[in-house]
């Protein structure tokens, strides 16, 4: 083996040897970056959870922004390792965002219809909504789904974009809410009975605000029938439960007074 080929065989050991240092640099910082990111993250939110005044919407997406911003200086680290100018690497994250956006167009209108929902607020977390049959509380709006849970413990992962796109039902969002309870009865004498009976109920329960007022009034008056709708406000808070135990107290009031459901 002559000097010249002696020499080529060292300079590509030397090459293979300092592209596996490179390499390995590399791979242990895409390591311990990720790492740092995921602590990043999970202080971020563990710091924000003692920030009281701030929105509880906001802290899950303000903590995944986080970790994303310390994964891209990792991607520019592992550029750097192989030699990569900053400028290049610059250029290169432009050229592969754009490619990448085209690619992604469907996940980036995600990004993009989440910071939407943060800015437009037309739900929050703990609010119950209902999204075009779309059904759930919301548990955390994240940079590209939001995630729900149904009244059956069902985990729901929507896309932002998707719940931007409907209309959206706000359970939760008001501090008051009507109730509304029709029945009808077979009484064939006085028709204000029922109405009395009905106003005594809702003048009863503490739970009925009394501004606005409820209301009893009839709906129509047939052959032995009456039906009526008893028109009442309460704190949402109380929805479930008023509507409830009103809806059994009427029919066990209406019952001692002999006022009872017309026949089929």
């Amino acid at each position: 083996m002559n000097q010249q080929t002696t020499d080529a065989v060292r300079h590509l050991k030397d090459l293979m040897l300092a592209s596996s240092l490179d390499v390995a640099g590399a791979v242990i910082i895409l390591i311990v970056g990720w790492l740092v990111a995921g602590w990043v993250q999970g202080l971020t939110r563990r710091a924000l959870e003692r920030a009281r005044r701030m929105d509880p919407t906001l802290k899950p997406f303000i903590a995944s922004t986080a970790r994303y911003a310390v994964l891209v200086f990792v991607v520019v680290a592992v550029l750097a390792q192989f030699g990569v100018q900053t400028a290049s690497i610059i250029a290169a994250l432009g050229t592969i965002g754009l490619a990448v956006g085209l690619a992604l167009q469907g996940t980036l209108s995600n990004v993009a219809a989440g910071l939407m929902l943060l800015m437009l607020r037309p739900f929050r977390i703990g609010d119950a909504i209902d999204a075009d049959g779309v059904v759930g509380t919301v548990q955390e709006i994240g940079l590209f789904a939001t995630e729900m849970k149904t009244a059956d413990g069902v985990y729901l992962h929507v896309p932002n974009g998707a719940l931007l796109n409907r209309s959206i039902r706000n359970f939760a969002r008001n501090p008051t809410r009507r109730i509304d309870i029709r029945a009808t009865s077979s009484y064939s004498g006085d028709v204000a009975a029922p109405l009395a009976t009905a106003r005594a109920m809702l003048q009863a329960d503490a739970r009925v605000l009394r501004d606005p007022a409820p209301e009893a009034v009839v709906l129509a008056v047939g052959d032995g029938s009456v039906d009526f709708s008893l028109r009442f406000w309460v704190r949402i808070q109380d929805h479930a439960a008023v509507l409830s135990d009103l809806a059994q107290t009427l029919k066990q009031r209406l019952d001692a007074k002999s006022i009872t459901l017309p026949p089929p």
